[in-house]
């Protein structure tokens, strides 16, 4: 892959076939940035625009661009692009055997795991048939698999490679709701090969902790219920009289009344994964602040930082509503090339997507390849580390040592400029 030094990813959080790009650009070492959240890329408004749609015609994602001009759409074709040579295989046996199974996963894997697991998380409606035929495909696919790594640690050679990031993409699902220990049983070895695959590093950096299922999810009506588009209650009708008496009118009117404007079409895996259930605000305990995050942050990312964004957050900055925190990573002897600790941070960002509300970080790599730290600033909502408020935020902070700062010092208002404006002395590490 030739490299770039700005590779833009757009695409909405938690999507599982953008996953397949971003696990192969960790491998190959590519810079990625991913756009999946306001102001870079807002679902729906975004990719509707005709900037976005004269880049990527069909307005799905992930849509890849690079900065020479280079667009792509169709997950596979990206995640190709961000490989090296020895994801994509390093001989033309290797490389057609990864094509092989990257081809099993969108059509022996994705169709029957769609029509089964979709209804358990609300997203379409259950159709025993068409469940219990999507069982006995999956079945299939797995024994084909379990026969294929009775012998393999991986599905081509011996290193993984895009064919065990693109199958273990599309089984994610899967495994966290529906393959239960009785139903998966009889396919130890893909079991064996899939925790191999999800526990690797540089698929930790993207997915976190995938827990694979202990009951198989089943199909909730009031779930499905709850996340239809409500439809307005029609009016009732009056029984007799001057109603009764005008059904050609009625009829006329109906002709007239106007179709609901289309919603953003999204396919099946796009619609399950955009619309997680809403669940309760880890933050909602907290009394209202005056200092609007989202305000500041739009100041950080549009104009300058010292100038504009600093001065900001300290005139608007609620010191009774919010907390800033210094963090250290715990272990700089193991951080080796530089790229791969840069991809510790931005894989950490990613995990954290949804605290984006109520924090904001800043944090730094210093030094060079095998002599380096990793340290930054935090400013969260509440007077406590946010982590312990949510399980899916505790992944990675206890790899860090955390401190508080007190925001009138000026130790604080020295390491806020530095770490948000990227420059400075930065005494306190000794190191550029």
């Amino acid at each position: 892959m030739v490299e770039h030094p700005d590779l833009t990813l757009y695409t909405y959080p938690e999507n599982w076939r953008a996953f397949k790009a971003q696990i192969a650009a960790q491998y190959s070492g590519a810079r990625l940035k991913v756009a999946s959240n306001p102001p870079a890329f807002t679902f729906g408004q975004t990719n509707r625009t005709p900037a976005f749609l004269n880049n990527f015609p069909l307005g799905k994602v992930p849509a890849y661009q690079g900065d020479d001009g280079l667009c792509l759409f169709e997950s596979n074709a990206i995640a190709y692009y961000l490989s090296n040579d020895a994801l994509r295989g390093a001989t033309p046996q290797a490389a057609a055997q990864v094509l092989q199974w990257v081809s099993f996963a969108d059509s022996e894997i994705i169709p029957p795991a769609s029509a089964w697991v979709f209804p358990t998380l609300g997203i379409m409606q259950f159709n025993k048939q068409a469940t219990e035929q999507a069982k006995e495909d999956v079945k299939r696919a797995l024994t084909v698999l379990n026969q294929h790594l009775t012998t393999r640690t991986f599905l081509v050679g011996e290193r993984i490679s895009l064919a065990d990031i693109t199958v273990a993409c599309s089984m994610i699902w899967l495994y966290k709701q529906v393959l239960e220990p009785s139903f998966r049983q009889p396919y130890p070895n893909v079991t064996r090969w899939f925790t191999t695959c999800v526990n690797q590093p540089q698929f930790k950096a993207i997915l976190g902790e995938v827990k694979l299922c202990e009951k198989m999810a089943q199909f909730d009506a009031k779930k499905f219920a709850e996340m239809q588009p409500k439809k307005e209650t029609p009016p009732k009708k009056e029984k007799g009289g001057k109603e009764a008496a005008k059904p050609q009118e009625k009829k006329e009117k109906k002709k007239e009344e106007k179709k609901p404007a289309p919603e953003e079409e999204m396919d099946d895996c796009d619609a399950a994964l955009a619309a997680e259930p809403k669940a309760k605000d880890p933050f909602a305990a907290l009394p209202k602040s005056a200092f609007v995050m989202d305000e500041f942050k739009r100041k950080y990312s549009n104009e300058d930082t010292l100038t504009v964004a600093i001065p900001h957050f300290w005139e608007h900055f609620d010191r009774e509503g919010y907390s800033i925190w210094y963090c250290q990573y715990k272990y700089p002897d193991e951080l080796e090339q530089t790229f791969k600790s840069c991809n510790l941070i931005t894989g950490m960002f990613q995990r954290l997507d949804k605290l984006r509300k109520n924090a904001f970080a800043s944090v730094l790599l210093f030094g060079g390849n095998n002599d380096s730290s990793i340290s930054g600033i935090w400013v969260f909502r509440g007077q406590e580390l946010a982590f312990t408020l949510s399980p899916d935020w505790q992944i990675d902070y206890e790899s860090y040592d955390w401190r508080k700062l007190d925001p009138n010092s000026d130790e604080c208002k020295t390491m806020v400029k530095e770490y948000f404006a990227w420059e400075g002395e930065f005494k306190h590490v000794g190191s550029e």
